[in-house]
């Protein structure tokens, strides 16, 4: 699990498409600070099912910064 501090693009010569899986979320207080979980979990041709495959928490900070990543990567987008 992370708590993400900083984002910072990257260049790769990779631009392929994963698998899709589900996402869940959810948001709580610790020490007076909310953060957002999203976990995801595997894809259906894993072994143990519904098993967390990564998760990463956003504060108010890294949420702000990424709503803005997400305005500039879809300029389409409305909210």
């Amino acid at each position: 699990m992370a708590l993400i501090k900083e984002f910072q693009s990257v260049s790769s010569d990779s631009q392929r498409l994963h698998g899709p899986v589900t996402c869940g979320h959810r948001a709580f207080n610790v020490d007076g600070q909310r953060i957002l979980q999203l976990d995801t979990y595997g894809s259906t041709e894993r072994k143990i099912l519904d098993k967390i495959s990564q998760s990463i928490q956003l504060d108010a900070t890294s949420a702000r910064e990424l709503l803005k990543i997400i305005e500039d990567a879809f300029p389409d987008l409305t909210r």
